[in-house]
């Protein structure tokens, strides 16, 4: 059990959807299937009902966004497959019924015979071109085939037609909500990746802004003093050169001064932007104590554990819900997501190393960290030396 619930944890929302989805459907056809078999009145019918749930199934695993077993192999031969195999017990049915003269025979053949035109408009109907005409036309080959007379016939090609439209309705619905969930699960990743794409565009256009100019500028000016050097005009010269120093000294300080601009961070804007990330990547995050029970001297190596533990739960892992729970002795992080970081031996050396550098970081200022995962998902637990 607890094999398969980590293995359950370990999807993502969409995978989870998408194996409801086609465990329903199979589980549905399947059961209907044995339920009939079982049910039916003549045990020479049983064989071909069997066969047909089974055609019916192998026709729903032909569609990849449906299959459970072997999603990555060609599949091209098994809705013909399935079709032939459903064609044919239809029309052994729908001849059944023609030609036995025992009443109980007949009915065993009709009930059959619709059954497999049910079947096929689940399975195979709604995977096809035009399939409501195609639903339309097995509706009324059904009532003439397996209607006794011509009102039966209207009444069973009406049935069949109207059952015929919600199985067909309700599949392309289905397939229509996976369509949806992949989108929004590719727009997530989208979302994440352009938001990290963002921050480096601001980065690198500050940088160009700031130091960009100085270095122009020490470049034009390094040309003039060279130039006056070989002119004679040394006094000339060696202004430059003071004032090249200058622009260095200044262009160095402001460069510092961009990059601690950036790796500043402070723990309340951290954990609203975790707060943002997490929301983007499909996970949400609940805020347990407040910042300011942190000691003021463990904010910073804070706010370094919550970034870090963010980027940790995008990158390696597809937790849905987390919580930062902060106090005066320590804080704690948990998501339902279990991180690779913890959990895969054979992690590469930047999927350690984060974990790593933050506990020499943590350290340094007499904090600890200890991280776990249990069936529940992935903990950090961050300590200061007071705790």
């Amino acid at each position: 059990m607890t094999a398969v619930t980590g293995w359950w944890r370990g999807l993502s929302g969409p995978e989870r959807f998408r194996l409801y989805t086609r465990l329903t459907l199979q589980s549905a056809i399947l059961a209907v299937a044995v339920i009939l078999a079982v049910t039916t009145a003549r045990a020479w019918a049983t064989p071909g009902v069997l066969i047909a749930g089974a055609a019916a199934l192998l026709a729903v695993e032909a569609q990849p966004e449906f299959a459970t077993i072997g999603r990555g192999r060609k599949r091209r031969w098994m809705l013909p497959t399935a079709t032939a195999v459903l064609v044919a017990m239809w029309l052994g049915y729908a001849i059944a019924a023609r030609v036995l003269s025992d009443e109980a025979d007949v009915d065993a053949a009709r009930s059959a015979g619709i059954y497999v035109a049910m079947l096929a408009a689940l399975s195979i109907a709604p995977f096809v071109r035009h399939s409501w005409w195609i639903a339309l036309g097995l509706s009324v080959a059904t009532g003439v085939a397996f209607g006794a007379h011509p009102g039966g016939m209207l009444l069973v090609a009406g049935i069949t037609f109207l059952v015929a439209v919600f199985l067909v309705g309700t599949t392309l619905l289905t397939r229509w909500a996976i369509t949806i969930v992949d989108d929004l699960e590719r727009a997530r990743v989208v979302e994440a990746k352009l938001r990290v794409a963002e921050e480096r565009l601001r980065f690198s256009r500050d940088l160009h802004d700031v130091v960009g100019r100085g270095f122009s500028a020490i470049a034009v000016k390094s040309e003039l003093a060279s130039t006056l050097l070989r002119a004679g005009a040394a006094d000339r010269a060696t202004t430059e050169v003071e004032e090249i120093k200058t622009l260095a000294v200044e262009s160095m300080d402001q460069m510092r001064a961009l990059v601690r601009g950036y790796r500043d961070i402070n723990l309340d804007g951290e954990v609203a932007g975790a707060r943002s990330l997490l929301s983007a990547a499909g996970c949400e995050l609940t805020v347990e104590g407040d910042p300011s029970a942190v000691p003021a001297e463990f904010h910073e190596v804070a706010a370094w554990v919550v970034r870090e533990a963010t980027t940790n739960i995008v990158k390696h892992s597809s937790a849905t819900s987390a919580t930062i729970t902060m106090g005066s002795s320590g804080m704690t992080l948990r998501n339902n997501g279990v991180s690779s970081v913890a959990t895969d031996a054979t992690a590469g050396a930047d999927e350690r190393s984060g974990l790593r550098g933050l506990a020499e970081r943590l350290a340094q200022v007499g904090a600890h960290i200890e991280h776990s995962s249990t069936a529940d998902g992935f903990v950090l637990e961050v300590r200061w030396e007071d705790a």
